[in-house]
Parts: structure tokens; C-alpha cells; sequence
């Protein structure tokens, strides 16, 4: 019987058999690649480089765009390069490694969440207690609990996972790594720990969303009660983009662990498992940008002032010859 030392790689699901398939999946996922990275970095440089924004709004969404780029980088690249090399092998360590880190970055991803709930209800249904509650030195302590909480959770399941035997082959069901198609190969009964774990670890998001959802309960009674509409507008706003994160990221999950085994298959295990990990990094950065007026104005002046620049550096050397 064979175990994990005896496995030197593993097998990721292909995206097609066909040649030209497999360079269209390239090419459609180095654009979501792209537009993931363009549009992290644009809230991460605006957030960094605008004073304005320093608000402990715009420091969690700084964290989550953080969380969103590296989370992409762990899953994308590697299937761009099977794809075009026609290739489906990932070494062992290559594979542990991104079971630690999307471990790792979802659940600190979905802690910045829960936090930005709390965020937005300070602000609306407590303004006056929101320099005291989310001072800096609090937003900075919440923010590394966040990171704290993923690596501490990406430590225990990559550990244990990795630490059991497995003999059902080397063929994982998507097309990155990730832990309960890990434990699909495992033949030990002590499989169970790591299943306990899971189930805490549901537990814990269960507990996170329902929080959530009471944030935003309090939030939209508190918004309705204000008396003019540029002011519920403005509330609104600020709202609408991180519950609307929130939904896309839980919806894509909860449908990517619950779905019935019934209706499983390779292509919709592909599907499910893009929607999962690639679609909500590559799209966060959209939603907030749609209605936030604040942060499209000191985009815009962002890109303005390096505009000018370039135009400054391009045009003054021929100004002084």
C-alpha cells in the first residue's frame, strides 16, 4: 500500500483535452489575471498614497485587496502555465504549499469581512463612539487577528492534512490543491480529525456570518431612520459595495462545499471551483469602485497627477535643449 512518501507529485483536473481549448483557457485567464492585479493594485496605491483615505474604511479594504492578490496568485498562475505546457503535474511540496496559503488567505479574507461589518456599523449606528472604537491602534490590533487567524488555521490543517497516509492515488478533483480533495486520497480513519476541524471551522464562518447579517440589519434600520436622501444615499454607498463582496464570496463557497454529491462532476467541479477562488478577487475591486464616490475621486486624482507628470518629464528635457 502506498502512502504520501511515496508520492512525488499530483494531477490537477484539466481544463480541456484539445490544444486550442487549453489556449483559450490561457488567454481567459491571464485577462482575469491581469484585471485582478490592475485592479487590487489601483486600491492598494490610491489607499496607500491618498491621505484622505486614511480611515480605517479604506485600511481594511488596503488588507483585503492585500488577501485578494495574493489568494489569486496562488491558484491562477500555476493553472496558466499547466495550460499552456498541456501539462496537469504539481510537485508535492508545490502542492502543500498552496493548500497553506489559499487556506491561509481565505480564512484572514473572510475575518476582514466580518471586521469591515463592524467597521460599517460604528460608523452609521454609532458615529460618535467611532473614533474611540476603530482608533488606529485598534484597527491595526483587528487586522493582525485577521492574519493571525488564517495562518494560525492554514498551520493546523496543512499539518494534519499532509500528515496523512494516502493510497487512493494522486488525482485531485480541481485544478489547484486544496484540503477536502486532499483528504479525498487519504485511506486513514484519522481522517476524522481533520473533518472535526472542518466542521469547527464551519462553525466559526457560521458564527461570522451570522454577524454579519445583524451588522447589516442594524445598519439598514439606522439608514432608513435618516431623514434626508443624499444622506441615506451616501450611507448606502458606503455599504452596498461589502455586502455585495460578502454575498459573492459566501454564495460561490458555501456552493463550492455544500452542493449535493448528487449533481457532481469534472466540469462542474471546474466551474465551481473558478467561481470560488478566482471570480471574487478579480471582481472585488469593481464593486467597491461602482458606487463609492470618494474613492473613484482620489483614483482619478491619482491618475491625473501621474498623467501630468509623465507629460512634465516626456516634454521638459526638450524644453531645456
Amino acid at each position: 500500500m502506498s502512502n504520501s512518501s511515496s508520492i512525488t507529485e499530483f494531477l490537477l483536473l484539466a481544463f480541456a483535452d484539445t490544444r486550442q481549448l487549453q489556449l483559450l483557457h490561457f488567454w481567459l485567464f491571464l485577462g482575469i489575471y491581469l484585471a485582478a492585479l490592475l485592479g487590487n493594485g489601483l486600491i492598494i496605491t490610491t489607499v496607500a498614497c491618498d491621505h484622505r483615505l486614511h480611515t480605517p474604511m479604506y485600511f481594511f479594504l488596503l488588507n483585503l485587496s492585500l488577501l485578494d492578490l495574493r489568494s489569486i496568485s496562488t491558484t491562477v498562475p500555476k493553472a496558466m502555465a499547466n495550460s499552456l505546457w498541456d501539462s496537469r503535474a504539481i510537485s508535492y511540496w508545490g502542492c502543500a504549499s498552496r493548500v497553506f496559503f489559499f487556506a491561509f488567505l481565505v480564512v484572514a479574507e473572510y475575518c476582514v469581512l466580518t471586521i469591515m461589518a463592524y467597521d460599517r456599523y460604528v460608523a452609521i449606528c454609532k458615529p460618535l463612539h467611532y473614533g474611540t472604537l476603530l482608533g488606529s491602534r485598534a484597527c491595526v490590533h483587528m487586522a493582525a487577528a485577521a492574519w493571525a487567524s488564517g495562518f494560525l488555521h492554514a498551520v493546523l490543517h496543512t499539518a494534519n492534512t499532509f500528515s496523512l497516509p494516502l493510497c487512493q492515488g494522486n488525482v485531485v478533483g480541481y485544478f489547484f490543491c486544496e484540503i477536502p480533495q486532499i483528504l479525498k486520497l487519504s485511506c486513514s480513519r484519522s481522517y476524522l480529525r481533520e473533518v472535526g476541524l472542518l466542521v469547527l471551522n464551519a462553525c466559526l464562518a457560521f458564527g461570522c456570518s451570522v454577524f454579519i447579517l445583524f451588522s447589516y440589519a442594524q445598519i439598514f434600520r439606522a439608514v432608513l431612520r435618516i431623514p434626508s436622501e443624499q444622506g441615506r444615499h451616501k450611507a448606502f454607498s458606503t455599504c452596498l459595495p461589502h455586502l455585495a463582496v460578502v454575498c459573492l464570496f459566501v454564495s460561490t463557497a458555501v456552493f463550492a462545499y455544500l452542493k449535493p454529491p448528487s449533481i457532481s462532476s469534472p466540469s462542474l467541479n471546474l466551474v465551481v471551483a473558478v467561481l470560488y477562488s478566482v471570480v471574487p478577487p478579480a471582481v472585488n475591486p469593481l464593486l467597491y469602485s461602482m458606487r463609492n464616490q470618494e474613492f473613484k475621486d482620489a483614483l482619478w486624482k491619482m491618475m491625473s497627477g501621474c498623467c501630468s507628470e509623465a507629460i512634465n518629464c516626456l516634454f521638459s528635457p526638450a524644453e531645456h535643449s
